[in-house]
């Protein structure tokens, strides 16, 4: 595993570029408690300072993420 901070949505492109297109997306969150959930929506929306960045937002949880996933995290 790599500790990566991607940072720009040329990064994230860059991070999903080698896997399949139509592979299914999962957000996984809390490494305490892993839960995974579904992403909703992609908006551009002002920071505090007035700049356009880009959020991804999380829609409904689909449940916990799976062991392996946990280890492939780091967060086992």
């Amino acid at each position: 595993m790599t500790d990566t901070t991607i940072d720009t949505v040329g990064e994230l492109i860059a991070a999903l570029d080698h896997y399949d297109p139509a592979a299914p997306l999962r957000l996984a969150t809390q490494p305490a408690y892993p839960l995974e959930n579904l992403l909703a929506r992609v908006v551009c929306a002002p920071d505090g300072a007035d700049r356009p960045v880009v959020w991804l937002g999380a829609s409904d949880q689909v449940g916990y993420v799976a062991a392996p996933v946990a280890d492939a995290l780091g967060w086992s």
